[in-house]
Formats: structure tokens, sequence, C-alpha cells
């Protein structure tokens, strides 16, 4: 089958389905609120099977070109002292944002994008056979036909990358709050935190969200200093290295288990179907598999509807699962007691997977 979809949102997932879509012979046009793709940006973790959809978009061998390949990690202690090493019985890709958004968008033709163009309703929007909502975790697209809105994960995350050679991936947990590293390519760390919204300081919570987050990204040095002071060497050194260099941050939300990830002639995917909390490392692989889960079955079904319910069939359970087990892990990370005992589970886990 062929035909015409509109996509709102060109990040990973709305970009992808362009990609796919195209590829298939269909007729496409994307719209997206931004000026442009970012210019930098964390890397991500691309699992085996989100590699493989990146092959079935024929993009696979570049972003291999410019990533870096793991597997395992380590858990640790804020002093240093390992909880455990996690084998992850398969390898995963760190890959750049930039990368990935590159890679996927190379070849799109000229002009397919439509850039600073915010879609407040559907009249808005040109007729086509589909509408694909990849229009993120805020989608106006879902609280139109769901009412569905984000809830909050009660913590906050700070990211960015740094110079020097990561060394491997680690992950420390403290009571309250965690520090992750990264490789983000062969010279640079890419790092993450999460904690408590209620263990930053009170007078950077005033406030409207927008100044709130200028003011916390504007601090976040010494904010981050303050919080993981006298953890072990390899926090110590990426905090050091924070000056000058761009810090992302945000509150953590994630998206209600929703009865549909379709209504009508529209598909959400991505953020918009199943924003999670970020502890996973799943969201970029969900998005990717959306894409190529929602272009089979458009190119495969004999016509829209019966496509976009073999989509929905194929990825909703999988989505809330994804998301539950994610809300599950930004506790259990950011857990403030029982740290012990939880130290001990996960260790007596990993040395027996």
């Amino acid at each position: 089958m062929r035909g015409s979809a509109v996509i709102v949102g060109a990040g990973i997932a709305g970009t992808a389905a362009a990609r796919g879509l195209l590829r298939a012979g269909w007729s496409v046009q994307v719209f997206e609120r931004n000026a442009s793709f970012p210019a930098s940006g964390t890397a991500l973790g691309m699992w085996p099977e989100a590699m493989d959809a990146l092959d079935r978009l024929g993009v696979g061998d570049a972003v291999r070109a410019d990533s870096v390949q793991e597997r395992g990690a380590r858990l640790l202690r804020p002093d240093g002292r390992e909880i455990a090493t996690l084998g992850l019985g398969r390898t995963a890709r760190l890959v750049p944002r930039t990368v990935l958004l590159n890679a996927l968008a190379g070849d799109l033709p000229a002009g397919l994008v439509q850039w600073n163009s915010p879609v407040a309703e559907r009249a808005a929007l040109p007729e086509a056979d589909v509408v694909v909502a990849a229009d993120g975790i805020s989608s106006p697209r879902r609280t139109a036909l769901f009412g569905t809105r984000p809830r909050p994960l009660g913590t906050v995350a700070f990211r960015g990358t740094v110079p020097g050679r990561a060394g491997g991936v680690s992950e420390t947990w403290g009571a309250g709050r965690l520090f992750g590293i990264t490789p983000l390519d062969a010279e640079s760390t890419n790092w993450f935190a999460c904690l408590r919204s209620a263990d930053l300081p009170g007078f950077l919570l005033d406030g409207a969200p927008q100044s709130r987050q200028a003011r916390v990204q504007a601090e976040a040095p010494q904010i981050l200093r303050g919080l993981y002071r006298g953890w072990h060497p390899g926090v110590a050194r990426v905090l050091e290295a924070l000056d000058g260099n761009p810090v992302d941050y945000r509150e953590l939300f994630d998206i209600p288990p929703l009865p549909s990830y379709v209504s009508g002639r529209t598909a959400l995917v991505g953020d918009a179907a199943h924003g999670m909390a970020p502890n996973l490392g799943r969201g970029a692989c969900e998005a990717l598999l959306d894409a190529v889960a929602l272009v089979t079955a458009l190119t495969t079904a004999p016509d829209v509807a019966a496509a976009l319910r073999t989509y929905d069939a194929g990825r909703r359970r999988h989505g809330i699962r994804t998301v539950r087990l994610a809300r599950l892990l930004n506790r259990v990370s950011t857990a403030q007691r029982f740290t012990a005992p939880r130290n001990a589970v996960l260790n007596a886990a990993a040395r027996f997977s």
C-alpha cells in the first residue's frame, strides 16, 4: 500500500518514520516547531534491535561508523567500590544524538521538513491518509485525542558532555541520586545525573518552569558539585570539567498507559506514545522500533485502518511495560532508604544472571 502521510515532529521517531515511508514510496510532509535539528547532544544507547531497525532504514552502517560499542557496565557506590558488574549479555552502541539524526535525515529531500512550523490543532494540517504524531512527551495531538498529560516522576535529570575519554560505562548509586558516565566518542565523555526534585536547593524551585529551568542550567556546575561532593574520582573528574560545557536540565515525567496508540487516522509514536524515565536507556530505541513497525504496517496491510490496528497491537503492550519498568528503576536508583539491601540484591542478581 502507498499513500500520503503528515508527520508532526522531526525528532528521532518522526524523522525515522519519514525516511521509512519515503523509501516505501509514500508522499510525506513533516512539520517541526524548532528551527533545525539540535547542534549538539548526549549519547543514546542503541540495543541490537534498534540497530536492526536502523539497518532496515538504510543507515545502520553510517551510525556504526560514528558510534562506540560497549558490552557491560559497572554499578558503583559513591566511594567507588563496586556493587555489581553488569554483563548485559549483548552489545550496545552509544550514539551521539546528532549522529543519529544526521544519519536519518542525511539524504531526505530538501524542504521535506518544514521548520519553525508548530501545529496548534489538527485542522491546521493538510489532508493526508495518515497523521503521525511524533511531537514529544507533551504531545498536543495525544492530549487532544485522549486527554492524557505527562505525570511527574518527582525526579530531575542533568546531562552533558566533557572532554576526555570515559574508560567504560558506569553508574554510581548513592542515597537519593545517581551519576552515570559513558563514552560519547573516542575523545569525549557523556555524563548524566538523576536525583529527587526535593533535593535541589529550595530557591531554585521558585518561579515559572521556564525561568526555573534557565536558572538551574546556569548554576548547574555549582549545584552538582555540591550534591555529589565526596564521590569517587571518576565522578569528580567530570564535575571539575563542567565549566564552559553546556548542561541540559529537565524535570522528569512519563506517560500513563493509553487505551490506544491510534485514533482514527492518527498514530502516536515515540515519546508522544510512551515517554518514559531515562533510567532504562530505551527511549530512542523504542522510537525507532515504533517508526519501523508503523512503516511496515502501512506498507503491507490492505488499508490504513488495518495497518494502524496492526501497529497498535504490535507496539502498545510493549510500550506500556517499558514505561512501567523505567518508572520502577527510576524509583529504585534514587531510593533514599534501604540502599544497602538494594545493593546486595543487585549484586546477587548480577552474579546469577
